[in-house]
């Protein structure tokens, strides 16, 4: 209501300024105009009377009654209410017929310079109480178009000035006229002013209060409010426009009134709303499409490795982050491993990967922000940057961490106010990383033996082109070992399966302590198993395999009443590249030399030689 008065009171300002400016302009030019035909009227007299004075002193002249000629011209300024007349001779004259009488002299500058000249002069003096107008006319010599020739009775030229004639005019009752006259017309134009005000107040004032409406309800939808009710005493198509605008605002408030609190949810907490919802609204909008987008490709990704890249392009592509880190946390037993990080040293100390507990993000499931309190997180190793790390549950196998660092604290703001952003796309990265998780169990369910842990023979066959790529690049060797249990078929036979697959797991136990991290144990089939052995040297290779042997022969199984059973373990080996290019032929010479081993008493170990080969077996 403040602004409508507002508004309404500098259109009436500006209304009235522009009538009273019209009238002040009207006012003026009256006043000049009045007073120039004022001026020039009393002119014109002077030009008649000059003319009257003129022909009647050349009249007296001619009748020799120059005597007289004071009261002529006393008679002509009563006459025609002059309220002064004189006459003044000029040189030419003064120096022929005498200075006359003494009120015919030269009275004042005015007087000279029209001798001088022979040039009319008027002049208008003004005071508070009258104003006079003098006007100084020259009396010169005939020309021979005039009647009388003043030459004849003259010593002078024709149209030299023989003198001058001043009048002085009381033009006081014009000027007062004049301002009755500007009175009058400044009194109808102020009536003319109030009237239009009262008019256009009249008029107005129900368009400015449906402005004053309009807005109320502008401001209310700019804080996504469509509730207002526009109302409006104003007929015809004002009337239609609030009709329409009403239409409107009930279909904004049905469809973005829910959407509104709906969207709420995605503001970060903590964060000052905006004065503009729609804004807002865009905004996060805005932000859903593009994690909708994000969502859509990471679904077509093939491994988590590729989502976990996803994740890392929007940090440094669209919050621009400079530093940061991005770990995988495995939740079982709290190790954490290094996904991606733009710095070569951590700034964690290296504990907190083996235990991720040391991290208080991942420990307290909450973000953790170093500006908050000194020395915050005890595992960083740095205490000159400052850090914002956001710990994510993916699910009961494993969480993210993504550790971002600066030594700017403005840099840190920002950080803060992406914190609720980055944490939507880990969101929609959730459920298809914990998809591919799954997949990758039944991947790894597929790829190993059920009863033993140990990877199957479809593993090797899924790998072994990568591990010969691989070795070939690098000019990596692997000793193949082809192991059998002596006489297994027995076992079964004679005491069970059950039996037989104690013995199956035991050996696996053996395989599995007596490689490293870097070999690989895998059940070919049966009772037989490959051991790779990523380069070992030959005595490497040969004390491994003693050890797998003895360490087998030393197995006791139970088996009911009769004696514990023992078994024993043929070997075969086999080198690669020494005594094949292939990994492939490698397992086949390996299985040649463990065939030499059966064949020659088995429980021993027989190394690959090219002779073992009969004719025709080669590759």
């Amino acid at each position: 209501m403040v602004s409508n008065m507002t508004t309404k009171s500098k259109l009436m300002l500006i209304v009235t300024i522009m009538l009273l400016g019209l009238t002040a302009a009207t006012i003026i030019n009256i006043a000049l105009n009045f007073r120039e035909y004022s001026i020039n009227s009393a002119v014109e007299k002077s030009q008649m009377a000059a003319n009257i004075v003129k022909d009647g002193l050349t009249a007296h002249m001619v009748n020799n009654m120059m005597d007289k000629r004071q009261y002529f011209l006393d008679k002509i300024a009563t006459n025609n209410n002059i309220k002064s007349l004189w006459i003044a001779r000029g040189e030419n004259v003064i120096s022929q017929y005498g200075k006359g009488l003494q009120s015919e002299s030269v009275r004042d500058d005015l007087d000279e310079e029209v001798l001088r000249t022979g040039e009319s002069i008027q002049k208008i003096t003004e005071n508070t109480k009258d104003t006079t107008l003098r006007v100084t006319i020259p009396y010169k010599a005939s020309t021979p178009a005039d009647s009388t020739d003043c030459v004849s009775c003259h010593n002078v030229n024709r149209g030299d000035t023989l003198g001058i004639i001043s009048m002085e005019f009381d033009i006081s009752d014009m000027r007062n006229s004049g301002m009755i006259t500007v009175l009058k017309i400044l009194g109808i134009n102020l009536l003319f002013i109030i009237i239009v005000l009262v008019l256009i107040n009249y008029y107005v004032t129900p368009y400015m209060n449906l402005f004053s409406n309009l807005q109320s309800g502008i401001k209310k939808a700019y804080r996504g409010d469509f509730t207002h009710e526009f109302i409006s005493k104003v007929g015809g198509d004002a009337k239609s426009v609030v009709n329409q605008m009403n239409s409107l605002f009930r279909k904004m408030q049905e469809t973005f009134g829910d959407i509104k609190y709906n969207l709420a949810t995605f503001i970060p907490q903590g964060a000052a709303l905006s004065n503009d919802p729609l804004h807002e609204a865009k905004t996060i909008i805005s932000e859903l499409s593009d994690i909708y987008k994000f969502k859509k490709t990471i679904e077509l990704d093939g491994s988590k490795e590729e989502v976990y890249g996803r994740i890392i392009d929007i940090l440094k592509l669209k919050y621009h982050i400079g530093h940061f880190a991005f770990y995988e946390v495995n939740n079982v037993t709290a190790e954490r491993r290094i996904i991606y990080s733009t710095e070569e040293d951590n700034i964690c100390f290296e504990k907190t990967n083996k235990n991720a507990l040391n991290c208080r993000a991942f420990r307290t499931s909450s973000v953790t922000i170093s500006t908050e309190f000194p020395n915050l997180c005890k595992a960083c190793s740095s205490v000159d940057i400052n850090y914002v790390c956001i710990p994510f549950y993916i699910n009961h196998d494993i969480s993210l961490t993504v550790s971002m660092t600066s030594n700017k604290i403005e840099e840190v703001d920002l950080m803060k106010k992406n914190i609720s952003s980055i944490k939507h796309y880990l969101e929609a990265a959730k459920p298809v990383i914990e998809s591919q998780i799954l997949m990758e169990k039944l991947r790894d369910t597929s790829l190993r033996d059920g009863m033993t842990g140990l990877y199957n023979r479809r593993f090797l066959e899924e790998v072994i082109d990568k591990i010969m790529s691989q070795a070939n690049r690098n000019n990596d060797t692997f000793a193949v070992m082809m192991i059998d249990v002596d006489f297994f078929k027995m076992v079964n036979d004679t005491y069970g399966h059950d039996v037989g697959d104690k013995v199956i797991v035991a050996l696996a136990k053996i395989l599995n302590s007596s490689i490293r991290d870097s070999d690989l144990a895998i059940r070919y089939g049966g009772e037989e198993f490959v051991v790779m052995l990523h380069n070992a040297n030959d005595e490497g290779v040969m004390s491994i395999a003693k050890k797998i042997h003895s360490e087998f022969a030393k197995l006791s199984f139970d088996v009911g009443n009769t004696q514990p059973l023992q078994k024993t373990l043929s070997i075969g080996i086999a080198k690669f590249p020494t005594d094949g290019d292939t990994i492939w032929k490698c397992i086949k010479y390996a299985d040649t030399a463990l065939y030499e081993a059966k064949n020659t008493g088995r429980n021993k170990i027989v190394e690959f030689k090219p002779d073992m080969f009969k004719s025709g077996d080669e590759f």
